[in-house]
């Protein structure tokens, strides 16, 4: 009788394990304030050779500049075009009147993530304050569903996120500005990232420096293996209100790689494998022109500008979508719950999910 126990214990977890692996993975991956000018254009040509935005125009014009529209965004951002044009789909370039916007009227950050993760276009999130978000968020919502519990973590360069994701009863693993990483058997990588985080911290920071949001997310996932993560990385937006423009695009060219680094360890890790996508996006845009670009906000045209990116088998392939018309950022959240099979139904409204199969390929 014993030996049947254990033996139907045994069968159970496998079963149960099995569930879990063969359930798709989700990566939800965001850079603040990203402009889709510098995604699918590269770098400014006006931007980058005025010394009021760059320290050293002729260096940066090395490293980004090229005549050749191809050349140019490839050097910027590389795995976007070279992997993602290839293998997934790039949504939001207004060249070819394929637009990806906001539905919130503030264009800024607290906004943008609520109407990311809520898929509701709150009117009430008009600061960026440190004030809870009471709209239910789908990584909440995803942490309750058969397969996903206790298999959702979100990391975060701003400390904010504390706030719009509403995490006070802890209800799925959250790591966001210079908070320490606290978990159980903390890797060697992530004690040393708590040692630098001790150094670096300063109370007037809000937003930590994205390569520690980067280690700290990626040391997590190879260790707890999440079903649904958010990795949120702040340094695009930060260094663009201080007027850097060559620390702008030094940060989106990271941010890249991350990317890219992130794809490399889903796909060489047998739990992920064949099984995880990315849904990549911004929460806001910023100022059309030249003279304008390191602002956003209400009164600034092109604040309300964003762009998408999907990758991984829950999309389909298309490239660079060229073909007229418009999204929003607010059917994000309905969107992914609906490729993991869940209909998303808070108390407040929500974003009509996208098919992501109108526009034509590049």
């Amino acid at each position: 009788m014993k030996i049947f126990i254990a033996l139907f214990a045994c069968l159970f977890s496998i079963t149960s394990y099995s569930q879990t692996v063969n359930q798709p993975n989700i990566f939800i991956i965001t850079t603040d304030g990203f402009r889709w000018k510098e995604v699918f254009n590269g770098a400014d040509s006006v931007i980058i050779n005025d010394p009021k935005y760059v320290s050293d125009t002729g260096l940066l014009n090395q490293i980004y500049w090229d005549d050749d529209l191809e050349i140019r965004r490839r050097k910027l951002m590389p795995f976007v075009w070279q992997t993602v044009k290839r293998q997934g789909a790039l949504y939001g370039n207004r060249n070819y009147d394929n637009n990806v916007s906001v539905a919130n009227l503030y264009r800024f950050s607290y906004a943008g993530y609520n109407e990311i993760l809520t898929g509701f276009a709150d009117p009430a999130r008009i600061a960026n304050r440190k004030k809870w978000n009471n709209n239910e968020n789908l990584l909440e919502f995803l942490n309750n569903q058969p397969g996903y519990k206790n298999k959702v973590a979100a990391f975060a360069s701003w400390n904010l996120f504390e706030y719009i994701l509403n995490n006070q009863q802890g209800n799925f693993y959250l790591n966001c500005g210079y908070e320490a990483i606290e978990h159980d058997s903390l890797t060697d990588t992530e004690v040393l990232a708590n040692l630098v985080q001790r150094s670096a911290v300063n109370d007037q920071e809000h937003t930590r420096n994205d390569m520690l949001t980067f280690v700290t997310a990626k040391e997590y996932i190879q260790a707890k293996h999440p079903k649904v993560v958010f990795v949120g990385f702040g340094e695009t937006d930060e260094f663009a209100h201080s007027g850097k423009y060559d620390e702008y695009l030094q940060s989106a060219h990271l941010f890249d790689e991350f990317i890219a680094q992130l794809w490399y360890l889903v796909n060489k890790d047998p739990f992920y494998k064949n099984n995880t996508s990315f849904i990549i996006t911004t929460d806001h845009g910023r100022g059309n022109k030249a003279g304008n670009w390191f602002k956003h906000g209400l009164f600034t045209s092109g604040s309300s500008n964003t762009w998408l990116m999907t990758l991984g088998p829950l999309f389909e392939t298309k490239g660079e979508l060229t073909g007229s018309g418009e999204i929003f950022n607010d059917q994000l959240a309905q969107t992914i719950a609906r490729s993991l099979g869940f209909n998303f139904t808070p108390l407040h409204p929500v974003g009509d999910p996208l098919t992501l199969s109108t526009a034509a390929r590049r």
